[in-house]
């Protein structure tokens, strides 16, 4: 009752003087005013509170983006790195402080947030990255990936600082990103070059699986050493192996294979050993240079490695190029078919192809090298050991 009778009171009030009362249905101008005032108070106060709100909320996103750009450089940098090593035969230990290094230097030049962030030893890590996602860390020898954990929190880096702490409750935010990068091995063909000016680096010689695994157990010789961007006498701990025909019983055995026409001449040859695989290569060879369903890829045979392409073969000692590596051949001389299994990186060491036949030598050791144009199998049934796609983020 006391609030109906203050509500009333109110609104209603006595005439002065005259009969009866005056209802009053509207308040006073005063009155309104201050209504306005307060109203449009708390609107203010409202609307200030979440444009904070927004304003940080955008800004740790633009943050966890710029984080998410960091890493991924910084994980394929620290993958470049490993390749670059690999090649360079450096043992495990180094090439996981390399990749590191390279990894943290890359993240420092990157800001998030206006800062410089740094990468802790544990936040790089080096493994073997699988086609089917798998990780693993135990076989050093077989490292193709490098995977960056990028944290902005008490541990590592300060957290990320926000604008409106005092309006929305929250002066900092953690954060943390992953990336991977990966150079896959699994690789079934390439794609033809793009122009008749690019070329693929991949000489008309293939090489017999025997012999090539051979030489990847260390169950042949190293009298070669690649040090300093030359090749000196020596060894080097990269077992070799002769690309050379040596008459092992398969007519056609360890020679010269048609990447082209059906009737490469020798000027063709010299001119692929020289210069690589071109575009009209490939429009003669008629088919894709890719392995078929049953995982082989069958290229017709010349006579074998002649004098012909001695220097041309001489110009390339020191550089790395692929190899086709064949399971069977049948026929001989010209009519010889070679079954390609897998294409394979290798580093020219030597060439000598005059004087007595058993004098002749192509020699070669297994290097790591980029696979540019090709085609990835993700299947995961042909692996190269030592050919890989160029580096690229996996996840």
């Amino acid at each position: 009752m006391h609030a109906l009778t203050s509500f009333l009171r109110l609104y209603f009030h006595p005439a002065d003087g005259g009969e009866g009362s005056t209802l009053q249905r509207k308040r006073s101008p005063d009155q309104r005013r201050g209504s306005a005032i307060v109203l449009g108070l708390f609107l203010t106060v409202g609307l200030i509170s979440l444009m904070a709100i927004v304003l940080d909320f955008s800004y740790i996103h633009v943050a966890r983006t710029e984080m998410q750009r960091t890493a991924d450089a910084a994980a394929l940098g620290g993958c470049w790195e490993v390749f670059d090593r690999q090649v360079s035969g450096e043992v495990a230990t180094d090439l996981e402080a390399a990749a590191q290094s390279e990894a943290n230097q890359i993240s420092n030049v990157n800001l998030v947030g206006r800062d410089s962030l740094q990468l802790l030893s544990e936040d790089v890590e080096v493994g073997t990255y699988g086609i089917d996602k798998s990780w693993d860390t135990s076989e050093p020898q077989n490292f193709n990936a490098v995977r960056v954990a990028l944290k902005r929190h008490g541990e590592s880096n300060r957290e990320l600082p926000l604008f409106f702490g005092a309006l929305t409750g929250r002066d900092t935010q953690s954060l943390e990103v992953t990336a991977t990068a990966a150079m896959l091995s699994s690789i079934r063909g390439f794609y033809a070059p793009s122009s008749h000016e690019e070329r693929l680096e991949i000489l008309p010689l293939a090489l017999d699986r025997p012999s090539w695994r051979a030489a990847c157990a260390k169950a042949t010789e190293d009298n070669y050493a690649y040090s300093n961007g030359q090749v000196v006498p020596g060894s080097d701990g990269i077992f070799e192996t002769n690309l050379y025909p040596k008459g092992t019983g398969a007519p056609g055995n360890r020679g010269t294979v048609d990447i082209g026409g059906e009737d490469n001449s020798t000027n063709d040859l010299s001119r692929q050993v020289l210069h690589g695989i071109s575009l009209q290569d490939l429009i003669d060879l008629n088919r894709p240079l890719e392995f078929d369903d049953s995982g082989v890829l069958l290229l017709n045979g010349d006579t074998g490695i002649s004098a012909g392409i001695k220097d041309e073969l001489a110009t390339l000692i020191g550089k790395t190029r692929i190899i086709p590596i064949y399971v069977s051949v049948s026929g001989n001389g010209n009519n010889a078919m070679f079954t390609i299994v897998q294409f394979e990186g290798v580093r020219i060491l030597d060439v000598k192809l005059t004087g007595k036949k058993d004098d002749k030598v192509v020699i070669i050791q297994p290097t790591k090298v980029i696979a540019r144009n090709c085609k990835i199998d993700f299947t995961g049934k042909h692996t190269s050991s030592h050919l890989v796609a160029p580096v690229m983020l996996v996840n």
